[in-house]
């Protein structure tokens, strides 16, 4: 739980999931209701929603976290066409991209991506104020939804 809680304070967001919905299993964690929990074997692959895995003191949210985390209050940048097609090619995210963010802006900041509906591209490290900052590199690039893809290759 330490590991979700840290990453979601990261982003700038407060998960509330009961410490019993989360089950650790080979260090990756997976969010399961009691009815659930009923049917998985103590030895399971995977069930219910997965949340990531930790390596050491790193955890590595999983897609479906980080969509859950944007729903909450949080860091978010949303980002125009353009730059959301480039970040989930892997590109880091240019000043002029960026439609608005609320949350922290600050250097330093990890926030999470936005397309312009809403839905959540990934997440990145802010390397400059938003508030200042030009039409130079705003934004860069840690993890996206096209990963998955280019690691198929």
């Amino acid at each position: 739980m330490k590991a979700i809680n840290c990453f979601a304070l990261q982003v700038g967001a407060s998960v509330a999931f009961k410490k019993e919905q989360v089950v650790k299993q080979h260090d990756r964690y997976f969010l399961l209701n009691e009815n659930a929990k009923k049917f998985v074997y103590p030895d399971f692959l995977y069930a219910g929603t997965y949340l990531g895995k930790s390596k050491g003191p790193k955890f590595f949210p999983s897609f479906d976290f980080l969509d859950l985390l944007s729903r909450t209050k949080s860091n978010k940048i949303n980002v125009d066409n353009k730059t959301a097609w480039l970040f989930i090619c892997g590109r880091d995210i240019f000043r002029k991209g960026i439609r608005s963010y609320s949350g922290a802006s600050y250097k330093g900041a990890h926030s999470l991506v936005l397309n312009e509906f809403g839905e959540c591209l990934g997440f990145g490290r802010i390397i400059r104020p938003l508030e200042k900052a030009d039409d130079g590199l705003a934004v860069k690039h840690i993890s996206d939804i096209g990963d998955f893809l280019r690691r198929e290759v």
